[in-house]
């Protein structure tokens, strides 16, 4: 993904932060460390630093989303979320439209029937800790869109190498064999597979 669009959004976000914010932020970050934290004057700086850090960056927000989700700021949520339909349209673009296709149906079949594995199939696809976290907290009352997002954020990491055999795969070595069967059968019948 672009990297300045990726600091674009960030310095929009920096831009709606109040000094409360970004004092509060400052504090869920103390691993950076008090005298760097109070140079900080601004979002961006914070930012910079967790650029730095590799907590962040352009295929990774799943941090600033969750130090945002603490502060209580879901306005500031929906400008990562614009950024994000950016970039994944762009994946989807990438994408063969066949697979693009296969993954589309294996999506709603997934959602249909997965429940609260979701994680361990999030953990087998190799998603980070932090990103299956975040999925939670966002659609903490949910759990249909909870596995909606994980199969998102996963195409979002895999781009165009996503392919719909390796959620079957990860299907079945977490011995969801059920909902895997029901994903190729739905294939099979729809032709795509």
């Amino acid at each position: 993904m672009d990297n300045r669009e990726f600091r674009a959004m960030l310095l929009d976000i920096s831009g709606k932060l109040s000094e409360e914010n970004l004092k509060d932020l400052k504090f869920l970050c103390s691993d950076i460390g008090k005298k760097r934290l109070e140079k900080m004057s601004k979002g961006i700086d914070l930012f910079e630093c967790l650029i730095e850090k590799t907590e962040i960056g352009p295929d990774n927000t799943e941090r600033l989303r969750f130090l945002l989700n603490k502060i209580d700021q879901q306005v500031l949520l929906e400008i990562i979320d614009d950024y994000e339909r950016g970039v994944t349209a762009s994946t989807a673009d990438a994408l063969d439209p066949n697979e693009r296709e296969n993954i589309n149906i294996a999506t709603d079949v997934i959602v249909a029937h997965l429940g609260r594995k979701w994680l361990q199939v999030g953990r087998k696809l190799g998603l980070q800790p932090t990103q299956l976290e975040s999925i939670q907290e966002k659609h903490s009352r949910d759990l249909e869109e909870q596995v909606r997002e994980l199969i998102k954020q996963w195409m979002k990491m895999k781009k165009e190498n996503a392919r719909v055999q390796d959620l079957i795969t990860a299907l079945r070595d977490c011995k969801q064999n059920l909902t895997a069967d029901l994903v190729v059968k739905q294939l099979r019948e729809l032709g795509a597979h």
